[in-house]
């Protein structure tokens, strides 16, 4: 599922997987703006692809997660090493679910706040 994707490139990590919570990982090296700071697109980029992953596992092996809004809050600059999510529902319904995502740097510190909204729907 990941081979060839958009997070495969950016270097994402997973490092827990399920229907309330994802976590994952990404360097900021590779990841960043011309001033060498880590790119807001790529908080969204990690965001999304957190938010989704869980709602994919809520909404179950016959079934699509379609991410339908997302929105990003940086809240201070990341120039190296990784960048942590954690991605926690909020709302995990039949027809949609919402993730709070919280993006930190290595030092614990909040880098980037993030809410996504996905419809799940039938294969």
């Amino acid at each position: 599922m990941h081979d060839g994707t958009l997070a495969q490139r950016m270097g994402i990590e997973f490092l827990e997987a399920g229907p309330e919570r994802v976590v994952g990982r990404m360097p900021v090296t590779g990841n960043t703006q011309p001033y060498g700071l880590l790119h807001g697109g790529a908080s969204a980029v990690l965001a999304e692809t957190l938010g989704s992953v869980a709602a994919a596992i809520h909404a179950g092996p016959d079934r699509l997660a379609l991410g339908i809004e997302i929105n990003a809050t940086h809240h201070r600059a990341a120039s190296s090493g990784y960048v942590t999510g954690v991605a926690t529902r909020l709302h995990g319904g039949r027809t949609l679910a919402t993730y709070d995502i919280e993006i930190t740097d290595e030092q614990g510190r909040r880098v980037c706040t993030s809410r996504l909204t996905c419809m799940l729907r039938d294969r």
